[in-house]
């Protein structure tokens, strides 16, 4: 179970607004973090998304000692990143349709491959988070539920490279 995300945007507080909107939660800011805000969903399992100014990054404190991670600004602030996260919210498409046109952000509803929906909400047009309707969520929890899964991927061709690394 994931319980929370951190991830780097450019107006965390915007950002943190809208998406508080979306899930119906909250947002505050992040306590000892300059310009960082949490967006938490008050759920039994205490969801929630940290974010932090684009071009932060963690770091682990020092082999040595009891130093923790922390948040570092590194200059580097990629257009787009491979960090991504599914959500499930309880308000419709055309509510989340309504918010990202207001907001200027791409949203796409979509497919996979037949196993599943999800709406595509691109943050600031930059950073991808999937988000389910209720309606989407029920299946998506179907589909990943360990019998089907491990149906599925019994009966997934496995890639040359993988066959070499797994025998």
């Amino acid at each position: 179970m994931i319980h929370h995300i951190s991830v780097a945007v450019e107006n965390p507080l915007h950002v943190a607004q809208v998406l508080a909107e979306i899930w119906q939660g909250e947002y505050a800011p992040f306590p000892g973090h300059a310009d960082s805000y949490m967006v938490m969903a008050f759920d039994d399992w205490g969801t929630m998304i940290e974010l932090l100014p684009a071009g932060t990054v963690l770091v682990p404190g020092s082999r040595e000692g009891d130093e923790q991670a922390e948040f570092t600004p590194s200059g580097f602030n990629p257009p787009f990143v491979a960090t991504h996260a599914a959500l499930s919210v309880p308000i419709s498409y055309e509510q989340i349709e309504r918010i990202a046109a207001r907001e200027g952000w791409k949203v796409l509803y979509c497919n996979r491959q037949g196993f599943f929906d999800i709406i595509e909400l691109w943050v600031e047009n930059r950073l991808l988070i999937e988000l389910l309707t209720p309606q989407m969520a029920q299946r998506y929890v179907t589909f990943m539920q360990p019998e089907n899964l491990k149906q599925i991927l019994a009966n997934m061709p496995v890639p040359p490279a993988a066959e070499l690394i797994n025998a």
